[in-house]
């Protein structure tokens, strides 16, 4: 059976259970939840990303909540000291994706099902990696999560670049779980770096490429010269769900396919 009556406090629980059919068992969301859209229209929204909304959650009556990582602790040992159950989750890294859907499943007594769609993601990755493998060149990347301090993407996030054909410029700060350690104490060694593609998924706003452009010393990166910034819209690469390795992995494909379309060109 399984818990009943479920809290997802981020994203990538509500969409890996709706994926698996058991969306029933889900009573609240979080605020920035936006995959699958119907969530939004069907569940009650009772927490942010760094808080909560205790009191509403606690007249949900839940017998399971489920959130990510140590910034959620905080809204875990609040609701632990009310007597609910809580899981946090805190895989980085696409196998600790593909996992964390392995254990929902399991979860919810939907192993099964879990099984066939953890399959499913595997082909999509592994078909990536094969359209990967016929590229002539691999450009270098430059993924930036945040553009005031500038921050560079996390590891899941990398390794989905090199996945999709790209070189990740900064594989050193990609281990660093916390975006603060993240942060390019000197932003001209991105220009060091010399990267031929800039990705820009800045969370919750639009990448701005013109500001990006702008900055002091970057007229210099090969991206920059050559008008190679593109957006990967954070919803779909941020959160550390099923989305990153469709979705997102689709995108971050097209934009490293076209950049070796038109080098050949």
């Amino acid at each position: 059976m399984g818990p009943q009556r479920i809290v997802c406090l981020t994203e990538e629980p509500t969409e890996t259970l709706y994926l698996l059919g058991e969306q029933d068992r889900i009573v609240g969301i979080s605020g920035f939840t936006v995959r699958p859209a119907i969530a939004r229209k069907e569940k009650p929204k009772v927490s942010a990303f760094t808080s909560a909304k205790i009191g509403e959650i606690l007249k949900l009556r839940p017998d399971f909540v489920i959130g990510f990582s140590d910034i959620q602790a905080d809204i875990a040992s609040a609701l632990i000291k009310h007597g609910i159950e809580v899981w946090i989750s805190n895989h980085r890294s696409v196998e600790g994706i593909v996992d964390y859907v392995h254990r929902l499943g399991a979860l919810v007594g939907a192993g099964d099902r879990a099984g066939a769609l953890v399959a499913q993601l595997e082909q999509r990755i592994a078909d990536a990696r094969e359209r990967a493998a016929a590229l002539p060149r691999r450009p270098k990347v430059y993924f930036e999560e945040w553009d005031t301090p500038q921050i560079t993407g996390i590891r899941w996030v990398s390794e989905l670049v090199g996945i999709a054909g790209g070189d990740d410029v900064f594989p050193e700060h990609a281990a660093m779980s916390l975006a603060r350690d993240r942060i390019l104490a000197d932003p001209l060694e991105v220009v060091r770096r010399a990267p031929e593609l800039i990705l820009g998924s800045w969370c919750g706003k639009k990448f701005r490429p013109e500001q990006v452009t702008a900055r002091e010393g970057w007229s210099e990166v090969p991206a920059v010269r050559d008008g190679e910034l593109h957006e990967i819209k954070s919803p779909i690469i941020l959160q550390p769900g099923p989305a990153a390795l469709t979705a997102g992995l689709d995108a971050l494909g097209e934009v490293i396919q076209g950049w070796a379309k038109r080098r050949a060109g």
